[in-house]
C-alpha cells in the first residue's frame, strides 16, 4: 500500500514540474527539485535520496517519515497523513498501474473487478491504519537540527587550478558518514572525518558551485565556491582536464582550437564526446536572466569523421542554475536539449530543427531576455520563444563548448544598461 501511495505522490510531483519523463531527468534536474522542495517546505532532500525514491539508484529501504512529509507538503498537503487520507482506494489502485509490473497491474484490475466495493474500502482502511502505525514508529527524521553546524569555504588563488579550504563542524551530531560535495556532480563527493574541521579540495574548472556538507545522507549546510577566470580560458575536458595556452587558442578566424592541437593533446583524431570549453567567469554585478542580450558567432570546425554530430553548447552560468543553447549537425537535433532558467526543452519531444546547422561558415546566435520572454535566434531566424515566470537569476559566467574543434569569431554580452563583454576574436593579419 505504501508503495502504491508513494507512486501516486511521485506521479503528481512529475505533473506539477512538467519536466518530461523522470527516467530522462539529469543530475541537474534532481538538484533543481531538491532546491524547490527546500524553498517550499524548509526541508532539503539530498539528490541521492531523490534518486533512490525515483528508482534511479537501487535501494531497498522505505523513505523516512520526514521525506514522505516533505514530498506531500511540496504538493500543498499538510503532510503525508493528509496525502493518504485524500487518496481514494480506487484512484490509488488505478494510479499504481503506471509504476507496477504488467503482472501486478493485471492483478490490481482483477481484484478491483471481483471485490465488492465495501470490501475494497474495508481492506484499504486497514492498510492505511497499518501504514500510519509504521510511520508513527518510523525511523529518525532525515533532516536533523543544524543549529551548531559550521560549513564555510575560501579559495586560495585567483588562477586555475584552484584549491578551496573548507572549514566544517557537525556540532557533535552522531554521524555514520560525513561528506563534502564540491558541486552538483555526485562524483565530486569526498568523505571527511566526523570529528575533523578542515578539508581542502582541488577545483580544475571555473564556475559557480554550491558545495554541500552532507551528514547521514542529509544536506545540512551549503556554501558558495566561486572560481573565476582572468579573461577567456580554454580547457579540454577530462580527468584531469588539459589547459590551452593563449597561443594555442589563437586561430586565423577567431579564438578556438584546431585539429592538430587537439589531436596532439588527446592522442586521437576522433573527437566524438571530447569537449573543449572556453570560459569567461566573473561577477557581472546587476546582470540578470530577465534582461540581457547575448550574441555569438561560432562554428564547429571538425569533420563528420572526427565528430559525428559536431555539437556546440553556449552556456550561461547563473547563481542557482544555468541556461544552455545548443547547436548541432542537422541530422542530430533529436539528441539535443535547450535549457532555459526554468525548464529543459528536450529534442526527443520537441522540434528543435532550428538549432541544426551545416557549419559551412560561422553560425550567428542571439539570445534576448525582455518583458517576460526569452527568445533565441539562430542566423536571425526565431528558434525558441519561452515565457519566463520564475524570479530572475544573477548571471556569473559564459561557457562556449565544442565537441571537437571549433572557433568563436565574436561574442557580445549586454544588459543592465551596459555592455559587459564585446570581444572580436578575429586576429589581425601579419
Amino acid at each position: 500500500m505504501e508503495k502504491v501511495l508513494l507512486a501516486r505522490c511521485l506521479e503528481q510531483i512529475e505533473q506539477v514540474l512538467n519536466w518530461g519523463l523522470s527516467a530522462q531527468w539529469t543530475n541537474h534536474d534532481f538538484e533543481n527539485l531538491s532546491t524547490k522542495i527546500a524553498e517550499k517546505t524548509q526541508v532539503r532532500l539530498s539528490v541521492s535520496t531523490l534518486k533512490r525514491i525515483w528508482g534511479r539508484v537501487r535501494y531497498d529501504s522505505s523513505p523516512t517519515p520526514a521525506t514522505l512529509n516533505a514530498l506531500a507538503e511540496f504538493l500543498d498537503y499538510t503532510g503525508w497523513r493528509d496525502f493518504q487520507a485524500r487518496q481514494t482506494p480506487l484512484v490509488v489502485e488505478v494510479g499504481a498501474e503506471a509504476r507496477s509490473s504488467p503482472q501486478e497491474a493485471g492483478a490490481t484490475k482483477r481484484l478491483a473487478a471481483r471485490k465488492p466495493r465495501w470490501l475494497v474500502y474495508s481492506i484499504a482502511v486497514v492498510l492505511v491504519v497499518l501504514v500510519v502505525l509504521f510511520l508513527v514508529k518510523g525511523k529518525t527524521p532525515e533532516h536533523p537540527v543544524v543549529g551548531n553546524v559550521v560549513f564555510k569555504s575560501h579559495i586560495v588563488s585567483d588562477d586555475l587550478p584552484n584549491s578551496v579550504v573548507f572549514t566544517y563542524d557537525i556540532g557533535g551530531m552522531p554521524a555514520d558518514s560525513v561528506f563534502i560535495q564540491q558541486s552538483w556532480d555526485p562524483e565530486r563527493r569526498q568523505r571527511v572525518s566526523p570529528t575533523g574541521h578542515t578539508h581542502t579540495s582541488l577545483y580544475y574548472t571555473p564556475g559557480y558551485f554550491q558545495a554541500k556538507l552532507i551528514v547521514n545522507d542529509s544536506i545540512l549546510k551549503e556554501d558558495i565556491v566561486f572560481i573565476q577566470t582572468r579573461g577567456w580560458r580554454g580547457i579540454i575536458d577530462g580527468k584531469p582536464p588539459v589547459y590551452l595556452s593563449q597561443s594555442e587558442m589563437k586561430q586565423p578566424d577567431g579564438m578556438g582550437v584546431d585539429s592538430p592541437t587537439l589531436s596532439d593533446k588527446l592522442g586521437t583524431g576522433v573527437f566524438t564526446d571530447h569537449w573543449v570549453t572556453f570560459s569567461n567567469v566573473r561577477d557581472f554585478a546587476g546582470l540578470r536572466t530577465d534582461a540581457f542580450t547575448l550574441e555569438a558567432s561560432v562554428r564547429n570546425t571538425a569533420t563528420v569523421e572526427q565528430s559525428l554530430c559536431r555539437r556546440v553548447r553556449i552556456i550561461i552560468l547563473c547563481k542557482g542554475g544555468a541556461m544552455m543553447i545548443p547547436l548541432t549537425a542537422k541530422g542530430c537535433i533529436s539528441n539535443i536539449s535547450v535549457l532555459t532558467s526554468e525548464r529543459r526543452v528536450d529534442g526527443k519531444t520537441n522540434d528543435l530543427s532550428a538549432f541544426g546547422c551545416n557549419f559551412f561558415g560561422f553560425e550567428h546566435v542571439r539570445c534576448e531576455a525582455a518583458n517576460g520572454h526569452l527568445k533565441i535566434f539562430v542566423n536571425d531566424m526565431l528558434a525558441l520563444d519561452e515565457t519566463q515566470r520564475l524570479p530572475a537569476l544573477d548571471i556569473v559566467g559564459i561557457r562556449i563548448s565544442f565537441e571537437g574543434t571549433g572557433e568563436i569569431q565574436s561574442f557580445k554580452l549586454s544588459g543592465a544598461g551596459k555592455v559587459w563583454l564585446d570581444d572580436k576574436f578575429v586576429q589581425d593579419p601579419m
